[in-house]
C-alpha cells in the first residue's frame, strides 16, 4: 500500500488497529511449519509454495521476508500495546516499520519485551515508560475500544486497509492492485 501511495504521489494518514491473528499463541510462539501442519494440514510442499508467493508479493511492495530467519509465529499482543502507546507520540508509523523489519526480515520475536524495548530505544522514545506499559495490565484495557472496532469490521484477513472510511481492502496484494483501488476510491 505504501509503495502504491508513493508512486501515485498522494498524501495519506495511517491509523493502526490491533488485529491478532493468533491471540492464543503461547509466549514462546510456534514454528511456522508446525503451525500450518497442525492448523491447515499443509504439506511441506504447499507451505513452500505459499512462502515463495508471499516473498514475491512482499518484495514487490519493498518488504523483505527471510524465511531462513523467520521460522516462528509469535504472540503479538505486546507489540499491539506498544503500537497504541507510540500513537500518543505520533510515532506509530515508524514503530510499525521497525516491527515489520524485525519480524519479517530478521525473524525476531516481537512478543519479547527485550526486543520491543530495543525498538523503542531505536525510535528515541522513553524505554522506562515503555517497560512500565508492557508490564501493566492497564495497557490491554486501553486497547479495548480499538479491538471492538476491529471485531465490528469482521475482517476476513490482514493486512486490511480502509480507504476514506468506505472502501475495505484485505490481504497481501500487488502494488498495481493497490494503485487501482486508490484511484477508484478518490
Amino acid at each position: 500500500m505504501r509503495k502504491a501511495i508513493s508512486q501515485l504521489n498522494i498524501n495519506a494518514d495511517f491509523h493502526f488497529l490491533p488485529y491478532e491473528l493468533n491471540p492464543d499463541m503461547s509466549e514462546t510462539g510456534e514454528a511456522i511449519d508446525r503451525f500450518f501442519e497442525r492448523r491447515h494440514q499443509w504439506s511441506q510442499s504447499k507451505l513452500l509454495d505459499y512462502q515463495e508467493n508471499l516473498v514475491a508479493v512482499a518484495a514487490s511492495a519493498d518488504v523483505s521476508i527471510d524465511f531462513a530467519k523467520r521460522t516462528h509465529y509469535y504472540n503479538s499482543g505486546k507489540a499491539h500495546q506498544l503500537m497504541h502507546w507510540a500513537e500518543g507520540y505520533n510515532r506509530q508509523n515508524e514503530l510499525n516499520e521497525l516491527l515489520i523489519d524485525a519480524y519479517f526480515k530478521h525473524g525476531l520475536d516481537i512478543g519479547s519485551t527485550t526486543i520491543l524495548i530495543d525498538l523503542v530505544e531505536q525510535l528515541g522514545l522513553d524505554s522506562s515508560k515503555a517497560k512500565q506499559l508492557l508490564n501493566s495490565s492497564a495497557a490491554e484495557e486501553r486497547l479495548l475500544l480499538k479491538k471492538q472496532r476491529v471485531q465490528q469490521l469482521a475482517l476476513p484477513s490482514i493486512p486490511a486497509f480502509i480507504i476514506n472510511n468506505k472502501t475495505l481492502i484485505t490481504g497481501s496484494n500487488s502494488v498495481n492492485y493497490f494503485e487501482q483501488a486508490l484511484r477508484s476510491a478518490q
